[in-house]
């Protein structure tokens, strides 16, 4: 049986940490930003810890 292959577009959208966490960038924060507050926006930024139960659907599309 051949290797699965990894999905190229979740490894450029996702990050593994070193203990094997999966951290991604927040959704929200492409458009309608004037409608949103600055308090929102600034709590959109960086990368958070996604939650448990994507977890095991992506690492199988990292192919680890």
């Amino acid at each position: 049986m051949p290797k699965m292959k990894s999905h190229t577009g979740m490894g450029k959208r996702v990050k593994v940490t070193g203990k094997g966490k999966i951290v991604a960038q927040q959704a929200g924060l492409r458009h309608n930003l004037e409608k949103k507050p600055s308090t929102q926006t600034r709590r959109l930024t960086g990368t958070v810890v996604l939650a448990k139960a994507d977890v095991k659907r992506i690492k199988k599309l990292l192919g680890r």
